[in-house]
Formats: structure tokens, sequence, C-alpha cells
């Protein structure tokens, strides 16, 4: 097997773009702007982060390595007009790019949901984000790369997973800091068994926050189930 940037071809031909994939589903978009809209979700293998709450744990290792053709063609057997790069961490790899741009191109609607630790800047502009800023109650605020914000377009979404009160009062105090609501729509989410929905609904309208409170519809829907 050759690397993921090894090709098999001489002279100056570029390298093929592989990417290693855990699983590719059809599925109904279960948070951001589109929640409930049938989508295709390609999840990357592999992550840096090790967020306490995480959800995606079995994506972290393991996977098959495709050619981006076959990740292309796997998309398009679904007939589904939106598509959603996700992981673990997809721009963790490189062919994460690549594969970004070519399913602009195919005429698809693209979503990326990202951590927000990994630079965005050469993400394809056409790809809406959905962009984590990680909360002191993940155990991974350190890694936020908040250069990034700067680089986001009014299209795009920045997501608070809100562990405790203090994850809630540190989330107010980053939307005031970097001025997040004037430019960009913001996620408000509670982390599933550790903080009730509804708590964080009733401290979103005391403090009249102008966020949109996200509840996960696929967990409501299907549990835990990997591929839903």
């Amino acid at each position: 097997m050759v690397s993921e940037t090894q090709d098999n071809s001489a002279g100056d031909a570029a390298p093929a773009v592989r990417l290693r994939i855990t699983e590719i589903f059809h599925s109904l978009q279960g948070e951001s702007r589109t929640v409930g809209i049938p989508t295709t979700f390609i999840r990357l293998t592999g992550c840096p982060l090790r967020c306490g709450y995480c959800d995606s744990a079995y994506a972290f290792e393991g996977g098959e390595w495709m050619s981006l053709d076959q990740v292309l063609f796997n998309v398009v057997s679904k007939d589904c007009h939106y598509v959603t790069v996700t992981g673990g961490e997809p721009l963790a790899q490189k062919g994460c790019f690549p594969l970004l741009s070519r399913l602009c191109d195919l005429g698809y609607q693209v979503s990326l949901e990202t951590s927000g630790s990994i630079d965005i800047t050469k993400v394809d502009p056409r790809v809406m984000k959905v962009m984590d800023l990680k909360t002191p109650g993940s155990g991974e605020e350190a890694k936020n790369c908040y250069e990034n914000i700067k680089w986001l377009q009014n299209s795009d979404q920045v997501k608070f997973v809100i562990c405790s009160r203090d994850d809630y009062l540190w989330a107010c105090n980053k939307l005031v800091e970097y001025d997040l609501p004037s430019q960009y729509e913001i996620l408000f989410q509670a982390v599933h068994n550790d903080l009730e929905d509804r708590v964080l609904a009733e401290w979103i309208l005391e403090d009249r926050l102008p966020v949109r409170l996200q509840i996960q519809l696929h967990k409501f829907l299907w549990g835990d189930l990997p591929g839903k």
C-alpha cells in the first residue's frame, strides 16, 4: 500500500490524494443551520484533540484508505444534494482540502465541521464552516486557534459545546471579546447528560443572548448509534 502522499507514477505528476475514511453514510443533519435536512456525511478518521465529551471517539483510529475518486463515487451514489465533511477532525488530513473543493465543483451544498484547532485559511470559500471554540470543560481550551475567527465568512457558524455554568459564562465572554454575534451565527449546545437543554435555554433567555440553541436531533432519533 502506498502512503497518503506517495504517487506510483513517474515525473512531475501531482501526488494522488488519498483519505482515511471511518464512514460515509446518509442521514438527517442533526445540527447547525441545515438541521433535519437529508445529508451525506463523510467522516474522516483521526483527531489531535481528546475532548472529554466526544461522541465520535470511534473515529480516532482505524478507518479505510480511499482515493479521492472512490470517496466521490460513494457520495454520488447517495444521490443527496447536501454533504457534510466531519470527523474526528477532518482538517488533520491534508486530503480534506481537495475533497472539499471537488465536492463544491460537483455542485453539492458542502459544510465542514471542524474543531477550530487547525488553520482554516485553505478551506474552499464555497464551503460553509461550522467551527467550534472549545470551552474549558472540554479539556482542550488551549488548542483553540483564535486566529481562525478572522478568516470565517458571514455564512459560517461558531459553535460552543457547553458542559456547565462556568462554560456558559466563558462562552458569553468570548461572544463579547470577539464580537461574534455581529458577524456569524452562534450555536450553543449542551453536553448530552451533563447539562440539561432546558437549563441552557433558560440561561440564554435570561441573558437575551443573540444565539441559537442547538439540540442534537440525531441523538433524539437514534441515540448514540454510529452512522446516524
